[in-house]
């Protein structure tokens, strides 16, 4: 038996173990080509009894070329159409996390591009089954026989080298007791290493010119008490979690609750969804560049890269949002690429100098400092927002002001309005209420994370209005890094529109309409496009406007999940996405999710604990506390 259909006999030996799961988990130390995982897909759209999500983790130093993950594919009965998915998403593959998502985002390819020796230490997520398809260093002299039968092939640890002893080593610590391994390939001295990390080996991996099946099968199951240091998986479907916030984040957090089999009621003050800084007309979904490749910079593109996902699942391209493409004119020299040689290969990254001709689509001048975002894209936040609150599971509820927060002896949590009264509650809530969940928790008696807030303003006219000569100096693409600029997207009337701006103005909690604000972002534009600008300067004069608040937080990122988890259980916020709401938000969601279902992360761990609320707990910020349990 070839070692190929003996990985398809584990294959399916594998579907009835998943079956009826809610979640499984398979890891991969190798993609290679991509087609275990597009196997697995395969399989699990086939199989009735599939769990409801499939999470696939692969590490691999050097992603397959497009043109290599399609025609291997093309070989292979069902895979083609898969492989052609895939292919939409497989690009800019830096080193890091990439996270892809299919099936109304329920399978979920976690890809790490580097080393697996470096990667593995780095999760903790827990595996129900190991592919181990990465060719292995020879250690057996060429001339040894076969070994004739059973654990006889492993019989001797006196082979293996640390480098076996600790992949062995790294592979039981994400298993739980029953988490299978197979492998195409696994040297006599790493099967010896399996055995000694708690493997049992059923199957093992003979010499290649052996007539014995040539896979490995294994399962963890230790004599031993292991004790781990995974994240804990959460109960099966049916919790209930109240949100509240019915912009960006509390849709995007409500949504990938939702997905996961969670009831979420959302209790937003304003009458519609979307009322406060997500109804902005339009905006722009970019990535943040900087010569180290800062931890902002690695966020920015998880994020770009999961809402350009999510609103390719659920938003009508061209009316909604569309994948436009940025520019972005490096205005005093600002936001500059790395220059390390990974930057400098073409197709790696999908931020790069712009050349010519988009420079010239912008109206700049040849030579002008720019760069070209090739992922980034435009996005009409609200029209994002409804689509996330338009799931069975979710419980709009407008008009229900939230003024504090009560927990209880039981371990839930009550939302009471101004009068005392109970709004709703539940063992989990998240405050998604921008800059007004510091009052929320400070009025409930507990600290809060110093969000601050920021106001904005756009300036905005009807492309209708405009002379001709000047909407023909109109950028093909939206330009940012002074402000920014955009053209063709619908305004707040409907109409197709240019709209430009916005200010930031810091300290001020209300998000009023201030006629000065319109010359800045006239200013800003002469600035950022300088024929249009003076050709538009004419404009704002006449322009409409429009305000909103959002907030910031010291260390420009987001606070995500539990402030203090063992004070407060149950207590979440996702809150300080300031002016990157639209790039952040949905990445915010998903790690909420992760954290709070053991799954694994959707960008590199390190970067998902930069988030993590409690990080105000652990830098001595004052926000131990809190009142005492009430009775129920």
């Amino acid at each position: 038996m070839s070692a190929a259909q003996a990985e398809t006999d584990a294959q399916q030996t594998g579907l009835s173990a998943w079956a009826n799961r809610a979640v499984w988990h398979e890891l991969e130390t190798s993609f290679g080509a991509g087609l275990n995982f597009l196997r697995r897909w395969r399989d699990w759209r086939a199989d009735a009894h599939r769990p409801g999500q499939l999470f696939y983790t692969a590490v691999d130093p050097e992603p397959v070329r497009l043109a290599e993950l399609l025609q291997v594919a093309a070989h292979e009965p069902g895979l083609s159409a898969l492989a052609q998915q895939l292919a939409a998403q497989w690009q800019a593959l830096l080193p890091g996390v990439h996270r892809f998502v299919f099936e109304h985002e329920r399978v979920l390819l976690t890809l790490c591009v580097g080393q697996a020796r470096d990667w593995l230490p780095t999760l903790d997520a827990a595996v129900d089954q190991i592919w181990l398809t990465a060719p292995e260093p020879a250690v057996d002299s060429p001339d040894s026989p076969a070994a004739a039968d059973g654990i006889d092939a492993i019989d001797s640890r006196s082979e293996a080298t640390g480098q076996e002893r600790d992949q062995a080593r790294m592979l039981a610590r994400l298993c739980l007791p029953g988490s299978r391994l197979d492998g195409s390939h696994a040297s006599r001295a790493l099967q010896a290493e399996l055995v000694a990390a708690g493997f049992e080996i059923a199957k093992p991996h003979l010499e290649p010119d052996s007539a014995a099946d040539a896979g490995l099968q294994a399962r963890y199951a230790p004599h031993w008490q292991p004790r781990s240091a995974l994240r804990q998986r959460a109960a099966a479907a049916g919790r209930h979690a109240v949100v509240v916030g019915g912009g960006l984040s509390g849709s995007a957090v409500a949504w990938s609750l939702a997905q996961r089999g969670w009831t979420v009621e959302l209790l937003d003050q304003a009458d519609e969804p979307a009322a406060g800084a997500s109804a902005l007309p339009a905006g722009l979904v970019a990535p943040h560049v900087s010569p180290d490749d800062g931890a902002l910079s690695r966020l920015t593109r998880a994020g770009m890269r999961l809402t350009r996902q999510r609103a390719a699942e659920l938003l009508q391209q061209g009316e909604q949002w569309a994948p436009s493409g940025v520019l972005e004119h490096q205005v005093e020299g600002k936001h500059s690429l790395p220059r390390t040689e990974i930057w400098q290969q073409s197709g790696l990254a999908s931020s790069r100098v712009a050349n010519a001709q988009q420079l010239a689509d912008a109206g700049l001048a040849p030579g002008t400092a720019a760069l070209w975002h090739g992922l980034a894209s435009w996005l009409r936040p609200a029209c994002l927002v409804r689509a996330q609150l338009d799931h069975p599971a979710i419980r709009w509820r407008g008009g229900c002001r939230v003024a504090s927060v009560q927990a209880l002896a039981e371990g839930s949590w009550r939302l009471l309005d101004e009068a005392g009264i109970e709004l709703a509650r539940a063992e989990q809530i998240v405050i998604a209420a921008a800059y007004d969940s510091r009052a929320l928790l400070q009025a409930s008696g507990l600290a809060t994370p110093p969000l601050n807030p920021l106001r904005g303003q756009i300036s905005w006219g009807a492309l209708a209005d405009l002379p001709a000569g000047t909407r023909a100096l109109l950028p093909a693409a939206p330009v940012n890094g002074h402000g920014c600029f955009m053209s063709g997207t619908p305004g707040p009337d409907g109409r197709a529109a240019w709209i430009a701006g916005s200010t930031f103005e810091r300290s001020v909690t209300e998000a009023l309409l201030k006629p000065e604000d319109q010359f800045a972002n006239r200013d800003k534009l002469l600035r950022l496009l300088p024929a249009l600008g003076a050709a538009l300067a004419p404009a704002f004069e006449q322009a409409g406007a429009w305000a909103g608040l959002r907030c910031t937080l010291p260390d420009r990122v987001p606070a995500v999940g539990p402030l203090d988890a063992q004070a407060w259980p149950g207590l979440h916020v996702c809150a300080g996405m300031g002016a990157r709401g639209l790039t952040l938000s949905v990445l915010c969601g998903e790690l909420l999710a992760a954290l709070l279902h053991g799954e694994p992360w959707p960008v590199e761990r390190k970067l998902a604990q930069s988030l993590l609320a409690s990080r105000f707990v652990m830098t001595g910020n004052g926000l131990r506390g809190g009142p005492r349990a009430v009775p129920a």
